[in-house]
C-alpha cells in the first residue's frame, strides 16, 4: 500500500528510535506467533540437548522460536503442558513424549494441530515423525556381539508402552527366534522406564535369576549406566565378565570406563528434519504424514570384547 522508499524510510525510523515489533500483536494480525512447543519427557536425559539445539538453530533460520518443556516422563504432565501451549498460541508442537497408544497425540491430530514426533511414535504412524531404526540398531548390535564370540547374550530393555522400548524388544526377539545366538527368558527383561536407577534393577534381577551369559545388549545408555553401577557393586568387570553395548550414543559415553560401545543417532539431524517437517505442516496442513527412519550406527568401544574362554 505505500512504496518501497517509503517503507525504507519508516523501517529506518523505527531502528533509530530502538522500535520493537509486539510478537502479540503481529500475532492477533496474522494468526501466527512464530512460536513452537517443545514437549521432552527428561530434561536430564543428555540423549535431548543436542536434538533441542538442532531444533532451536533450525526454526531460528526461519525467525521461529521454541518453548520448552519438561514432563518428567509423566502423562498427565504432558497432556497439561500442551493444553498450556496451545493456550498461548504456539504454531505446532514436536513431542518427544509420545506412547504407542497416547492421547495428547490424538487430541492434537483431531484438532488439526501441527505436529511432528521425536524419537518415538505411535502404533497408527498416523502423525508425522523422525525416528531411528531401531530393528537395524538391535541388530547390529548383537551381530557384534556374535562376531565377537559371544553365544549366550541377555536382554535389558525398555517400557512396552513406547515405540522404542518395544521395537527394540521386537528386534532382540526376532534375532533369538532365527537362532542367531542363545537366550532364555530369563536372560529377557524390560525395565519400566529409561533410567539409570532401573538399568541397574533390571541388571541385578537377571543376573539373580542364575542363568549364565557374558554379553547384554541394552536398549538405551542410561541403562546400560545402571548395568556399570551393578557390576561395580558386584566386583564384576566389563567386559572381561560380560560385555555391554548400549543405544543412543549420548554425549560422554567415550568417557565412562570402560568407553560404552552405543548405537549413535544422528542428533543433529533428528533434530533439524524434526523442525523443517514441522514448518512444512505449518505452512501446508495437508502435507504428506510421513515417518523419516534414521539408521543408527554402532560405534566399538571398550565395553565388548571376545569373551573369556572356558
Amino acid at each position: 500500500m505505500v512504496s518501497s522508499a517509503v517503507a525504507d524510510r519508516v523501517s529506518q525510523i523505527a531502528a533509530e528510535m530502538g522500535y520493537a515489533r509486539s510478537s502479540l500483536a503481529y500475532g492477533l494480525r496474522t494468526g501466527r506467533t512464530h512460536t513452537i512447543g517443545v514437549v521432552i519427557p527428561d530434561l536430564t536425559n543428555p540423549l535431548f540437548p543436542p536434538i533441542i539445539r538442532q531444533i532451536e538453530r533450525t526454526l531460528a533460520n526461519q525467525g521461529y522460536i521454541a518453548i520448552l518443556a519438561d514432563s518428567d516422563n509423566n502423562q498427565d504432565n504432558e497432556t497439561a503442558i500442551v493444553q498450556s501451549l496451545m493456550s498461548r498460541n504456539v504454531d505446532g508442537l514436536i513431542l518427544a513424549t509420545a506412547h504407542r497408544l497416547d492421547a495428547v497425540v490424538s487430541t492434537c491430530v483431531e484438532k488439526h494441530i501441527p505436529l511432528v514426533l521425536v524419537n518415538r511414535t505411535i502404533d497408527t504412524h498416523s502423525v508425522t515423525a523422525v525416528i531411528n531404526d531401531d530393528e537395524h540398531g538391535i541388530e547390529l548390535a548383537v551381530s557384534h556381539l556374535i562376531e565377537l564370540g559371544h553365544e549366550s547374550i541377555a536382554y535389558l530393555g525398555g517400557p512396552q508402552n513406547t515405540s522404542t522400548g518395544h521395537d527394540r524388544f521386537l528386534a532382540f526377539k526376532r534375532l533369538m527366534k532365527e537362532g542367531r545366538f542363545k537366550s532364555h527368558g530369563d536372560l529377557i527383561l524390560n525395565c519400566k522406564a529409561f533410567t539409570e536407577a532401573e538399568g541397574h534393577r533390571g541388571f541385578l534381577s537377571i543376573l539373580n535369576k542364575g542363568r549364565k551369559f557374558t554379553a547384554v545388549v541394552v536398549a538405551n545408555d542410561l541403562l546400560a549406566l545402571g548395568c556399570y553401577d551393578a557390576m561395580a557393586e558386584l566386583d564384576l568387570n566389563c567386559p572381561a565378565d560380560i560385555s555391554v553395548t548400549g543405544f543412543n550414543d549420548m554425549p560422554f559415553m567415550n568417557r565412562l570406563s570402560p568407553p560404552l560401545t552405543s548405537l549413535r543417532i544422528p542428533h543433529d539431524e533428528i533434530g533439524n528434519q524434526s523442525a523443517l517437517l514441522l514448518l512444512e505442516r505449518i505452512n501446508d496442513p495437508e502435507s504428506q504424514i510421513r515417518t523419516v527412519n534414521l539408521l543408527p550406527e554402532l560405534i566399538v568401544r571398550g565395553s565388548t570384547a571376545s569373551p573369556k574362554s572356558t
